[in-house]
């Protein structure tokens, strides 16, 4: 397997780098009115050119990018395209524009399957998956109660409503993430932050996981019509219940014994599904992650649709085979 990827990621996993900062500023930048575009564009534009010479049985793309799935049909492979996001502009008019024959796209969840499908057939539903090794169950709470919060610190993600509802109960809060929006923390959060409301920062994995674990529930509050929502699947790894606003595929994680959900925007009813939550058996939760948000599981689904794509040879990738066999026997010796 090769991941194609920026030079931020772990080499350790086949990684074969895109966005090098050298190749980029070789082709200068003057005339470029959108300089993070532009270089995004060349990244994925090299990348395309350089699969056409590359001989791989299929081609996952999992980025929110334009040019893959607009130039998939000049690619001897087939391509597998998980959709992550709701439709947005640029990404909408490479799928609308994408002719390839053999190009499939999944969907997180049938949530962003309902919403792509005016856009394009969405062909299967495979949802994301976690490592629940990873996060641990624990049978009992911190013995002080505590609500949790976790996640991007930016306001689509409605930190300010989860704060609000934990102080209108009087619950004490944990907040955990990174503040990738500055202004917003800065004017909605850190000025409600107390004794009671604490951010612990962004937290290492094996941190967070005993942060969350020690919760009597997780507040999840987005502010969109979330894909997915990986914070809920991993509180209920660790046994936490979940009071939710019911938004996007929220509601499809969740079910009676695992979660409440609550009105979206609605504090009031958050507060409520809070109260509620606690009350759920945190060995349920952990049971409805394992059987709803194993990354075994998610694996397993790929890999069907990966067995699927090449079960016929592709006529293209077909031709190159025969073409390099041939060559390969005419430069063979010949036995004598």
């Amino acid at each position: 397997m090769t991941v194609f990827a920026s030079t931020a990621s772990d080499p350790r996993i086949g990684l074969e780098a895109i966005c090098e900062e050298t190749a980029l500023t070789e082709l200068g930048l003057e005339e470029a009115s959108d300089v993070p575009f532009f270089k995004e564009h060349h990244a994925y534009l090299s990348l395309m050119s350089h699969l056409r010479r590359r001989s791989f049985d299929v081609i996952h793309n999992n980025s929110l990018h334009y040019l893959p799935v607009s130039m998939a049909d000049t690619l001897s492979a087939p391509m597998v395209t998980t959709l992550h996001t709701p439709p947005f502009c640029w990404l909408e008019s490479g799928v609308r524009l994408c002719a390839a024959p053999r190009s499939v796209f999944v969907g997180v969840s049938q949530s962003i399957r309902n919403a792509w499908s005016p856009v394009a057939k969405i062909d299967d539903v495979v949802t994301n998956g976690i490592d629940l090794a990873r996060f641990a169950f624990r049978a009992t709470p911190d013995v002080e109660p505590y609500l949790i919060w976790f996640g991007r610190i930016v306001p689509e993600k409605g930190l300010d409503l989860a704060i609000d509802a934990a102080r209108s109960i009087g619950a004490r809060l944990r907040i955990a993430g990174p503040i990738l929006d500055a202004d917003f923390y800065e004017q909605k959060i850190a000025p409600r932050l107390g004794s009671d409301i604490v951010y612990l920062g962004h937290l290492a994995h094996p941190e967070l996981s005993r942060a969350v674990g020690g919760a009597r529930a997780l507040l999840c509050t987005p502010q969109w019509e979330e894909p997915y929502g990986l914070v809920v699947a991993e509180a209920l790894a660790c046994g936490v219940p979940v009071a939710a606003f019911a938004r996007g595929a929220i509601p499809e994680i969740l079910d009676l014994f695992s979660g409440v959900l609550a009105t979206p925007d609605d504090v009031g009813s958050l507060a409520a599904a809070a109260l509620e939550a606690q009350r759920l058996d945190r060995r349920a939760c952990r049971r409805r992650a394992e059987a709803h948000c194993d990354a075994e599981a998610m694996i397993d689904g790929y890999e069907l649709i990966y067995e699927r794509l090449t079960r016929h040879a592709h006529p293209i990738r077909a031709a190159a085979k025969t073409a390099a066999n041939l060559t390969a026997r005419i430069s063979a010796p010949v036995p004598v």
